[in-house]
């Protein structure tokens, strides 16, 4: 009850308001006006003019008629003018309309001359049309007190005097005259209330429209402001997360390295604890990737049909791990039948969210991963017995870097991204999500797919050898020493010859000494070089050579360059399995691209 007063309050008062702009806005009205009543106007100065003129000399109705039209189109013309008139003081504009305005009310003031020679009935109608000129000239005015009154006062007297002299001494006053005279006057009073009434709403329209447009305005500031610091978001998360990818890129191909190497139990067991530990990070990067690929918007959706069941028995196996650590059970229900068409990957990305929050906001219990039909829909439910979630905070949880129950930051629950992944890859595969969840007793996540009827899996692919990169001359381009030096480790231990650069220059020195295989490249190097131009200067010298982009940038318009130019994009820390099948399909295609079938 206590926001109305607030509401008024915003509103500026009459007084408040400055005159000058309302004035203006006066003028704009009158020329507006101006244009529109001469026709009304002129048509019943049309009628006063040819009931006259039956009864007195056409000459004289015709001589009143064009003096009305001469005043119309001088006030048509003027008013028209006086807003152009910005050299000319407000005050100054708008005594000429009142002077132009009192003209107009002495000339049909003048009608009544006609009176003595009309009859009763074309009085009465006579009367009519003044009273309805003055009525209308409330809003033509917009209700102004000088402007009104000054056409209001001369037809008004005018009116009234013609029935209180008896016809201008035409026959002796009647009573009813004089109550017509009388009402004409009261009548005239009326418009005068109703047009201070009409004044102040235009005053007070005009408060509204100004604190309008001020409002606007600070809702534009505060969205560019919002939009400045979103891209300021996107700018420091590309920044510190190329700068922190770099060195993790580097442990990771020294820690894949490290694995290959015979070494005893204790240190293997380090070994692998490191791995897992730069796994874990490297999630964490990839959620901040996922987003800046969705801000980008170069994720192209790419459908295959999809056998629900091994592909989440696969999934399942994968987190089992995980849950049992944690005293957990994890279950899967899905009928062999259930097929949909998607992406799959980005399905899995969203799947993998949902099951990896639904086991660290478990504390104890289980997960559940159930697939049933519901007519032409296969809802997939992930359904944990964790903390659940309250109603009013199940619409923020999908917001990034939103976390319930996390106020230490505790890295093991991630950045908070993850249902904000969901939502907008669901957005973009055009799923349906639906949450139902309480406190104390769990939530459940459930995804509705659309299902594919009689479908049947391809023959499976052959895997790539790994024997394919014995012996391959691959040519890494970084300008970051560490990086180059453990990938050398990683792709000697393959059995590849690894020729080393860390600029373009450098790079197309060593390509054209010895030819590579293919040429593994950082996307930025040391400005202004960059691994773009490195490829495309290497590819002007060497047609066909096989090409991978290697980047932590995760800028979206760096994204949308590497998108554009269709060349493979890797991002750091890239896992030594995953480096190794990027490669092997780069030669791929490259072979095909050189002998399609």
């Amino acid at each position: 009850m206590t926001a109305a007063p607030d509401t008024l309050a915003a509103v500026p008062s009459t007084a408040e308001l400055p005159q000058a702009a309302v004035r203006e806005e006066l003028l704009q009205l009158l020329a507006k006006q101006g244009r529109r009543v001469p026709y009304p106007v002129g048509l019943a100065a049309a009628a006063v003019a040819l009931m006259a003129g039956d009864a007195v000399s056409p000459w004289f109705s015709g001589l009143w008629l064009s003096v009305v039209i001469a005043v119309l189109a001088l006030r048509w013309w003027a008013l028209g003018l006086l807003p152009r008139l910005q050299t000319t003081a407000v005050q100054t504009r708008l005594q000429w309309a009142v002077g132009l305005s009192a003209l107009n009310g002495l000339v049909f003031g003048l009608s009544v001359a006609f009176t003595p020679f009309l009859s009763d009935y074309e009085r009465m109608v006579q009367t009519i049309l003044l009273l309805g000129l003055c009525a209308g000239a409330v809003a033509t005015t917009a209700g102004y007190g000088p402007v009104f009154l000054a056409f209001l006062i001369p037809v008004s007297l005018a009116n009234a005097m013609s029935w209180v002299t008896g016809g201008g001494g035409a026959h002796a006053v009647t009573w009813v005259e004089w109550v017509l005279g009388a009402l004409i006057l009261g009548f005239a009073a009326v418009l005068a209330g109703l047009a201070r009434d009409a004044w102040r709403v235009f005053v007070e329209s005009i408060g509204i429209r100004q604190q309008q447009q001020r409002s606007n305005e600070q809702l534009r500031l505060a969205l560019q402001r919002a939009e400045s610091a979103n891209s300021a978001k996107t700018r420091f998360f590309a920044s510190a997360s190329h700068d922190l990818r770099q060195p993790m890129h580097t442990l990771s191909l020294l820690g894949a390295a490290l694995t290959m190497r015979e070494l005893d139990q204790s240190s293997n067991e380090i070994a692998r604890q490191m791995n897992v530990a730069l796994r874990s990070l490297a999630s964490q990067m990839d959620a901040l990737l996922d987003i800046s690929k969705l801000d980008a918007q170069v994720i192209q959706v790419k459908p295959e049909l999809i056998p629900l069941s091994k592909w989440l028995h696969r999934l399942q196996q994968e987190f089992q791990p995980a849950t049992q650590s944690k005293g957990l059970t994890l279950r899967l229900d899905c009928p062999p039948e259930a097929f949909v068409e998607s992406d799959p990957v980005l399905l899995e990305r969203v799947v993998r969210n949902l099951i990896d929050n639904a086991i660290k906001y478990t504390p104890s219990g289980g997960v559940e991963i159930s697939v049933s039909r519901d007519d032409e829909l296969w809802r997939l439910a992930v359904r944990d017995t964790g903390l659940g979630i309250a109603t009013d905070e199940q619409a923020r949880v999908f917001e990034e870097f939103y976390q319930l129950g996390n106020p230490e930051r505790d890295r093991a629950k991630g950045l908070g991204l993850g249902l904000s992944i969901v939502s907008r890859l669901v957005d973009l595969l055009d799923l349906h999500l639906e949450l139902e969840s309480q406190p104390g007793t769990g939530s459940c996540f459930t995804l509705s797919i659309t299902a594919v009827e009689g479908a049947e899996l391809p023959p499976s692919a052959a895997l790539p050898e790994l024997a394919a990169l014995r012996n391959l001359r691959v040519l890494v381009v970084d300008d970051e020493e560490p990086v180059r030096l453990a990938m050398q480790t990683l792709l000697g231990a393959h059995g590849c010859q690894v020729l080393l650069a860390g600029s373009t220059r450098e790079a197309m020195i060593k390509a054209l000494g010895q030819r590579p295989d293919i040429v593994l490249a950082d996307m930025r190097l040391r400005a202004p070089d960059d691994g773009l131009s490195a490829v495309r200067s290497l590819r002007s010298a060497l047609p066909g050579l096989p090409a991978l982009l290697i980047s932590g940038d995760t800028a979206p318009e760096r994204l949308r360059e590497a998108h554009e130019a269709g060349l493979p994009l890797l991002h750091k820390p890239v896992a030594a399995e995953e480096l190794l099948a990027g490669m092997l399909a780069a030669l791929k295609d490259a072979r095909t691209e050189s002998h399609p079938a």
